[in-house]
């Protein structure tokens, strides 16, 4: 999970699995796999930082097939 916050001030999390997109139109835009939308206060790039720790935490980017590397050493 990530903490967002909305443009209120009000701080959620969000389950970084289920994000599609983000977007910045100019206020940060993110869009969930089932349609659902939220509006953040933090930018684009800091929301994308926050997904990359957390897939770190969780370590999805473990596999060095999805880093991107070709041989497992």
């Amino acid at each position: 999970m990530i903490t967002i916050t909305r443009l209120n001030g009000k701080e959620f999390s969000l389950n970084a699995l289920y994000i599609e997109t983000v977007e910045s139109f100019p206020d940060t835009t993110i869009t969930l796999t089932n349609g659902h939308k939220y509006v953040a206060l933090e930018s684009r790039e800091e929301v994308e930082n926050k997904i990359a720790q957390f897939y770190k935490e969780v370590h999805i980017l473990s596999n060095p097939h999805i880093r991107g590397e070709q041989d497992e050493e």
